[in-house]
């Protein structure tokens, strides 16, 4: 106790995974904590200041599970081992304790086990910080489970932005920087664990020192040319990284820095409302990436999640992306081969990391002889392709080439034939390497195999020499080895002749236990030959693994080659699976679309054996006298938000490198995309739906740009008739005359169209619908032109409002209609008792009603009916 709570002390804020033996113990508050999460068994052991000490504990050999529901839950874990063996302990002295440490921090950024990852999804440890003294900003990310690192200097405004494009799984800053104002708007948007640092490590002068500790360098001129915030970044994550290894060496691929403007710019709202990577309701299903996602590897799936969190801006790269795609959709043969290899597969990038870092086993040296043999064989076959490979994959291929990368190759085939068939999921368990790769090994385990069989032999001979049919020589961790017979026969071996070899070790209820100096010293040499045979295996895998490290970069370039060529494959797939075409891209700021569709919307149709209405939209927003906006107007339901929607989704398909589902799609790059489509409140934050609006419609008008794309829809509905079509007018003038960029502006405010005809540079759409025998018929194609009406009731009616409901909202709605001018004079809080007629009066009317036949009465018949009509109803109606 007084060992672990030393350690505990080291470590207040996170669980003490307490090595004893084949168990992780938790004591204390730690134990009570970890029982309620885990649903384990809380006991108590010994005392502590006179009370028990509450204590719960996990097997050590399947603490995974464990560890995940733990980090889940939001709680950090410090692991401590024993770093002696008991036997090691005893030679200090016969009360000695066995030495333990704390080996890591596991946090939610810093999981490396595929038992807790999720194999499809990145994440990303993320520090951000500001320079000393200074309002630049920046944020340093890390994936420790494949060792990537990217620094990158960020505008403090557009923090929010960047943070929602990566998969934060834990975010770093100092208590400092969190309490500035536009920080707090970044972090607010985010539902991730923030810790948070001390200043100190967050200096540029900590970070330079960090970053040359890591990368064993004096200079850091090899990595570019960094600023003092982003030193600051980068000096947090790595001083947090150093405490959660536990000082073991940092091993995190070369630096990569990325400039802000070279991405497409999504903010949160944006890229919530869109449904990117993630649903409205959580979890991927019904998102874009779900529906486009064909990859068939783990590192495939994560490049793909990435290109759509931050699609590209660079043209060049664009095009580079969109070659690939079509070199495999013209290849179907070709593609069909590689897709069949690529399922063989396993995650390099996870592998090699974890050996790396000192966490693989056997099934991770498998996993990296796998990826580059199957690499190795993918390559041979694009090689094969009488065609040229577009720049991407041929970059890919020669990353592959077992002809160019001979040592890759070598260290490949050496793995696969080093380990055996069946291998267990630690190396200490030993039984890993395949009988032939090491004569040392096999003497190791040929003495061990024949002791085996000379135990046997003892065993029969004993039987026969004591006349004892049931001895048998077992074994066990306690005892060793020893010799085992009934009670009734114990007796025999404690007498002469066999008492001076039979040496009396236990006596149990049914049992007796016995060893001979002959037995001791065989399983003493057994002993020797299992701990050889161990410590032959170890070194053997200690040798692979420096393997592993020498050929890092050419694994690590190996694993993004194999990614980018599962990403290119799915996404020709999808394209072929939809009919997907391949954006023109322009250099103006246009967006020409013929029969565009929502990906999301259609593949759910899909589903349910519909079809999706495909539509055209042209904007031009070069400064030509073709229209920048359109004012959509139409029925509820009629199919606005979806059109507005696949507009934004094809900007983003295409800048990510994928191919668009539309006949023909020509587009010039966004620097931004925006869009306020939906209704949600932030009440944590004190915030009603219309404010929610009316903070994303301002961040909209403020920050687009005549490069920029944007999707409007119901602004100002939160708020009275008259105020909201005062902001939503001074909006689409906003956006028309200032940003003077490409957008869509669904509204059911009709009095916008007629502004969209004055405008020079705007155009009325319209979402066509048809009313057929008081039903109301969706068409869902777009037509210039505005919209008639917006054929709410009819909606309301097929919502399943009352029928008396409806009958009424029907009243109201003509007297709106006929008297425009005279909204106010409307009864509108009038009772529903008194609007409606009552049941004599009903049957009156309906009795009148049953005598007259409309197609015999005359004119002057008609108008007396009206009359009689008007008479059955009381004067106070």
């Amino acid at each position: 106790m007084a060992q672990y709570l030393d350690i505990k002390s080291r470590h207040p804020d996170a669980l003490l995974f307490f090595r004893m033996g084949d168990f992780y113990e938790l004591f204390f508050e730690d134990a009570v904590r970890a029982a309620e999460i885990l649903d384990i068994t809380l006991t108590a052991r010994g005392e502590h200041e006179g009370e028990p000490i509450p204590m719960a504990g996990v097997p050590y050999h399947s603490a995974e599970p464990y560890l995940a529901r733990l980090i889940k839950s939001g709680e950090r874990v410090a692991v401590c081992e024993q770093t002696e063996s008991p036997a090691e302990a005893k030679k200090r002295g016969s009360k000695a304790i066995v030495n333990r440490e704390v080996v890591r921090i596991v946090t939610p950024g810093t999981i490396t086990e595929d038992t807790i990852l999720p194999a499809r999804q990145g994440q990303a440890l993320v520090a951000l910080a500001f320079a000393s003294g200074g309002a630049d900003a920046a944020i340093a990310a890390c994936d420790v489970s494949t060792g990537a690192l990217e620094i990158r200097e960020v505008p403090p405004e557009a923090l929010g932005e960047r943070l929602s494009a990566l998969p934060v799984s834990e975010l770093l800053v100092t208590e400092e920087d969190e309490a500035r104002p536009l920080v707090r708007l970044a972090l607010s948007a985010l539902r991730v664990p923030i810790t948070c640092r001390p200043k100190r490590a967050a200096t540029p002068k900590q970070g330079e020192a960090a970053l040359k500790a890591a990368y064993k360098v004096s200079a850091l001129d090899a990595f570019g040319d960094f600023s003092r915030a982003e030193y600051s970044a980068a000096g947090l994550l790595l001083d947090y990284l150093s405490l959660t290894q536990a000082g073991a060496d940092i091993r995190l691929d070369a630096p990569r820095r990325a400039s802000h403007g070279q991405r497409l710019a999504i903010d949160p709202a944006t890229r919530a409302s869109l449904e990117i990577d993630t649903a409205i309701r959580g979890g991927r299903a019904g998102t874009l990436l779900a529906t486009v996602d064909r990859t068939l590897t783990a590192p495939g799936a994560r490049l793909l999640a990435a290109r759509l969190a931050e699609p590209e801006c660079d043209a060049g790269e664009i095009a580079a992306r969109h070659d690939a795609v079509a070199f495999f959709l013209e290849e179907p043969a070709l593609t069909e081969d590689i897709r069949a290899r690529l399922k063989a597969v396993p995650d390099l990038e996870r592998a090699r990391t974890r050996i790396r870092l000192e966490r693989g086993g056997p099934r991770d040296l498998k996993a990296i002889a796998g990826a580059i043999i199957q690499g190795a064989e993918i390559a041979s076959v694009l090689a094969g392709n009488k065609t040229g490979l577009p720049g991407p994959l041929a970059e890919a291929s020669r990353a592959l080439d077992a002809s160019r990368q001979a040592a890759l190759k070598s260290l490949g085939d050496d793995l696969s034939n080093a380990l055996a068939e069946e291998l267990p999921a630690l190396a200490r368990d030993g039984g890993f390497i395949a009988e032939g790769w090491d004569s040392e090994l096999d003497e190791s385990r040929a003495l061990k195999s024949d002791s085996r069989q000379v135990i046997a032999a003892l065993q029969a001979r004993y039987a026969e020499e004591t006349g004892i049919s049931a001895l048998k020589i077992k074994f066990n961790n306690v005892l060793g080895y020893f010799i085992d017979v009934p009670a009734r026969h114990g007796d025999a071996l404690l007498k002469p002749p066999h008492a001076e070899t039979f040496i009396h070790r236990q006596t149990l209820a049914s049992n007796i236990r016995f060893s001979t100096a002959e037995l001791s010293d065989l399983a003493g040499r057994i002993s020797r030959a299992e701990e050889a045979s161990i410590a032959r295996e170890l070194s053997l895998f200690r040798d692979l693994c420096a393997r592993v490290e020498a050929e890092n970069e050419a694994i690590s370039a190996a694993a993004r080659a194999l990614a980018i060529i599962d990403v290119a494959t799915s996404s020709a797939a999808w394209a072929d699976e939809i009919g997907a075409v391949r954006p023109d891209i322009a250099a103006e700021p246009v967006f020409e679309a013929e029969g565009l569709r929502h990906p999301v919307v259609e593949a759910a149709l899909r589903k349910e054996g519909e079809g999706f209405t495909a539509n055209d939209l042209s904007l031009d927003a070069s400064g030509a006298q073709a229209a920048r906006l359109a004012v959509v107007t139409g029925p509820n339901m009629a199919g606005k938000s979806t059109f507005l929607r696949q507009a934004c989704l094809a900007i983003i398909l295409a800048q990510a490198g994928l191919f668009v589902p539309a006949r023909r799609l020509r587009i010039g790059l966004a620097d931004r995309v925006f869009s306020r489509v939906g209704a949600s409140d932030d009440l944590s934050r004190g915030r009603s739906t219309f404010m929610v609006e009316m903070v994303e419609t301002a961040a909209i008008l403020s920050q687009a740009t005549p490069q920029s794309f944007v999707i409007l829809d119901e602004v100002g509905r939160g708020t009275s008739t008259y105020d909201g079509l005062a902001i939503a007018w001074a909006a689409v003038e906003h956006l028309h005359g200032v940003n003077k960029c490409r957008a869509l502006f669904a509204t059911h405010y009709h009095e916008l169209t007629g502004l969209a005809e004055d405008l020079e540079h705007a155009v009325n759409l319209s979402l066509r619908a048809k009313e057929w025998k008081d039903e109301l018929v969706f068409l869902h194609d777009v037509q210039k032109g505005a919209a008639d009406k917006s054929y709410g009731v009819q909606v309301a009616r097929l919502a399943g409002l009352p029928a008396r409901a409806v009958k009424r909202a029907e009243q109201i709605l003509k007297q709106l209609e006929s008297k425009p001018g005279a909204v106010e004079t409307l009864p509108l809080f009038a009772a529903t008792s008194q609007a409606e007629p009552g049941p004599a009066e009903e049957s009156e009317l309906t009795r009148l009603l049953d005598t007259v036949d409309p197609d015999g009465l005359t004119p002057r018949e008609a108008l007396d009916v009206i009359y009689r009509l008007k008479q059955a109803r009381t004067p106070e109606r």
